[in-house]
């Protein structure tokens, strides 16, 4: 069974950082790409990050592109995403996800096992 574990949520003020980590069992995860997603308040759940297998290639969204990095260890079978600089906009439940793909998973339906999530609030 896949299981995906996020922490590392909480509430920060504008201008500040966070690092999330998400902690994965279940599945050989030095073989497959990883990715965060936020589901903002109301809104669709939205890409924010992904990183391949080797950890040598990374996408992000537009508007995280310059303040966030993903990065794994494989070693830990984790995957991180430091947010700095972060702005209200970035509010929501952050999920973790793996994807049956080594690379290139930039869309929700790349994604087969997600996280329970977990939140972030960034205040003004």
């Amino acid at each position: 069974q896949v299981q995906l574990v996020e922490s590392g949520g909480g509430l920060v003020q504008a201008g500040g950082s966070l690092r999330l980590s998400c902690s994965t069992s279940g599945r050989t995860f030095r073989d497959y790409a990883m990715g965060w997603f936020l589901q903002a308040p109301g809104k669709e759940r939205e890409f924010v990050a992904t990183i391949n297998w080797a950890g040598g290639s990374t996408y992000y969204a537009d508007s995280v592109k310059g303040r966030f990095t993903i990065s794994r260890d494989n070693a830990k079978n984790t995957v991180y995403l430091q947010m700095s600089n972060m702005k209200p906009e970035d509010t929501g439940v952050y999920y973790c996800a793996s994807s049956p793909y080594v690379s290139g998973a930039t869309l929700i339906g790349d994604y087969d096992y997600w996280g329970q999530g977990t939140q972030v609030t960034v205040s003004s």
